[in-house]
């Protein structure tokens, strides 16, 4: 038995319901998405906690790991840590 199919009866029992309902998308549609505002489009919400990053910086923090791990390969293979294969 599913209480999805079922609800009280008000006598301590439960009544069966047709699981048929056209209209079960009314019953999604919230304020905060915008189905009840002017127009249905979403509010601005702003985000304190995120500060995004400029491509440039974000673009330079890349670079900048390539060069520090192409470095550390190159120096690697100069001091002997590892070699090519034979």
């Amino acid at each position: 038995m599913s209480l999805q199919l079922h609800r009280p009866d008000g006598k301590g029992g439960l009544e069966s319901r047709s699981a048929n309902d056209d209209n079960w998308q009314g019953g999604l549609k919230s304020p905060r998405w915008g189905a009840a505002l002017e127009g249905g489009k979403l509010p601005e919400l702003k985000n304190p906690e995120m500060n995004p990053t400029s491509t440039a910086r974000s673009a330079a923090f890349w670079a900048t790991l390539a060069l520090i791990t192409f470095a550390i390969v190159v120096a690697g293979y100069g001091a002997g840590l590892w070699h090519l294969g034979a």
